[in-house]
């Protein structure tokens, strides 16, 4: 396994790095290597200890989780607790993943966050001259059918996903719904943004 620790806002340790190391290992149970593990461990205000964890499983599909307690060994295993759990529970769906060696049908995707601003000027009319760009990223919308979606974005931990659909190519969206259900969005292929359709 490929592991980085990295020590933010705090003395590096590398008592901590072996029992990360040690908690992360543990993933190789359910999956054969190569497997990548980012760590990054970070203390704020003196009693905040969190861990954040990123590892890279097998046909690429990503796990991450974070956790903060009063203490870093504990934070350590509550969120290698919580990954575990998810790679326990989509390990056989992860070992059949067809794989992302391939960058076909990959896209990329930017992702730009914005704010109103709080004083506008008085003569603004439009609401949209109002808002300001906070920062913009880019990332890698990944091909991999709605299931496989659901399963990725459950193991980031996140409420969406942005991918590639493996079978129409045009970029999708799954999200997680108020009721605890999800959702896909889908572009009918060279529709354009008219042809958008939801899924409930």
């Amino acid at each position: 396994m490929q592991l980085s620790v990295t020590f933010r806002h705090m003395d590096a340790s590398d008592a901590l790095k072996e029992y990360a190391a040690e908690k992360v290992d543990r993933i190789r149970k359910y999956f054969h290597d190569p497997i990548k593990a980012h760590i990054v461990l970070s203390c704020e205000r003196s009693y905040e200890h969190q861990a954040d964890v990123m590892i890279t499983l097998p046909n690429g599909i990503l796990a991450k989780g974070s956790e903060t307690t009063e203490d870093m060994y504990s934070s350590i295993d509550l969120v290698m607790a919580k990954i575990e759990r998810q790679c326990r529970r989509y390990k056989e769906k992860i070992r059949h993943h067809k794989g992302l060696e391939s960058l076909h049908g990959q896209r990329e995707i930017v992702h730009t966050v914005m704010a109103l601003q709080e004083a506008a000027p008085k003569d603004v009319t439009d609401a949209s001259d109002q808002i300001k760009i906070i920062k913009s990223s880019r990332f890698v919308a990944r091909p991999m059918s709605a299931k496989e979606a659901v399963m990725q974005m459950n193991l980031l931990g996140n409420d969406f996903l942005v991918f590639t659909n493996a079978t129409s190519h045009e970029v999708n969206v799954v999200y997680r719904r108020g009721d605890g259900e999800f959702g896909l969005i889908e572009v009918g292929q060279g529709s354009g943004a008219a042809g958008a359709r939801m899924h409930a």
